[in-house]
């Protein structure tokens, strides 16, 4: 393993004012995006930026002070919306939008997306 790959992804991109411009700037894509907006229609979003922030901070190899729900739990209301594999392909493309515009390395996008892929079945009900 070489030094780089010892150093988390959550390090490499930054720590947590790097998750905390990309979750800000993220949720105004997604809040924007008619695809997908609608599944924010009832949430508290300060809590949800909140949680994404935690999330992505633990998925990405930072500290861990996750106490919530679990991805399958959290999304259960969202899958009877009608939650699908293209609504997460648009939140897959928000994502690398958003870490593209924050000038965050192809290869780091592309590590960060195979994490955030690596819960598609969870977050979905599958």
């Amino acid at each position: 393993m070489s030094e780089e790959q010892k150093v988390s992804l959550y390090e490499r991109i930054g720590g947590e004012a790097a998750v905390n411009a990309a979750v800000d700037l993220f949720y105004d894509k997604v809040l924007n995006d008619f695809r997908i907006n609608r599944f924010f229609d009832k949430t508290d979003m300060e809590k949800q930026l909140e949680h994404l922030k935690t999330f992505m901070t633990v998925a990405f190899g930072g500290p861990n002070n996750y106490t919530g729900r679990s991805l399958r739990d959290g999304h259960a209301r969202l899958v009877k919306m009608g939650l699908n594999d293209s609504h997460f392909d648009a939140v897959m493309g928000h994502l690398g939008a958003t870490m593209q515009e924050l000038n965050v390395p192809a290869e780091l996008i592309a590590e960060a997306a195979a994490i955030v892929e690596s819960v598609r079945g969870e977050v979905l009900g599958k």
